[in-house]
């Protein structure tokens, strides 16, 4: 005798709060942007002391980017700022009262891309929330398709340790593989800063511009 199947419930746990939004009308604002950071890609603005081997085809800022005066970054301080607040309203327990009682820090910081720059795997451990927007993608490369992508590993250690006929092909949000971005000008991804990230190389023949924030609250 075959007993009836046992009614379940299939949720998601452990789940990873990833917030995706785009900044309308971004086109003059980009511009704005691109050819202020691409003035500043020069030694007086580069970081010094990177916490990673720096390479010539990547440039990194200094992390002071949102104390800039000009009106095309205090816009995107805003636009950045606002959306890292709302995507902690919408993960969150946090009312928009208790929130607005705490100070938003951040260290912000650019990054210019050329050919083969990529940056290695790192998380921010140091930050709560971190968020990256994308001022322009860059040239897409049809025989590199992960060029420039921005790539999210899986949070879960081991979950991939065996894998069969039943666990190898399971549907999102349960499968376990790197979460990846073609970024888009004028997209922004915020995510929890520990989670840990890279960017594969970067193949186009132009350059790759992103600026990138590390956030917490007191």
């Amino acid at each position: 005798m075959v007993s009836p199947p046992v009614p379940l419930a299939l949720s998601p746990q452990f789940a990873v709060p990833f917030a995706v939004g785009r900044v309308p009308g971004c086109g003059p604002l980009n511009r704005e942007l691109e050819a202020l950071l691409l003035a500043r890609e020069n030694d007086q603005h580069r970081n010094p002391t990177p916490t990673h081997v720096p390479q010539l085809e990547t440039f990194e800022s200094r992390f002071d980017l949102f104390r800039w005066p000009e009106t095309c970054i205090q816009e995107l301080r805003r636009a950045m700022l606002t959306s890292v607040a709302q995507a902690v309203l919408q993960s969150s327990e946090i009312t928009p009262e208790q929130l607005s009682r705490l100070t938003l820090h951040n260290h912000t910081w650019f990054h210019v891309s050329r050919y083969a720059g990529s940056f290695v795997a790192h998380n921010h451990p140091l930050a709560s929330w971190s968020a990256v927007y994308c001022v322009r993608a860059g040239e897409s490369v049809s025989e590199h398709p992960d060029s420039g992508v921005l790539r999210f590993f899986d949070t879960r250690p081991g979950a991939d340790a065996y894998l069969d006929a039943t666990n190898r092909r399971l549907r999102a949000p349960f499968a376990v593989r790197p979460l990846e971005f073609h970024l888009e000008e004028g997209q922004i991804v915020i995510f929890p800063s520990y989670v840990f990230h890279e960017v594969a190389p970067f193949y186009g023949r132009d350059a790759r511009i992103t600026v990138a924030t590390n956030c917490w609250f007191t």
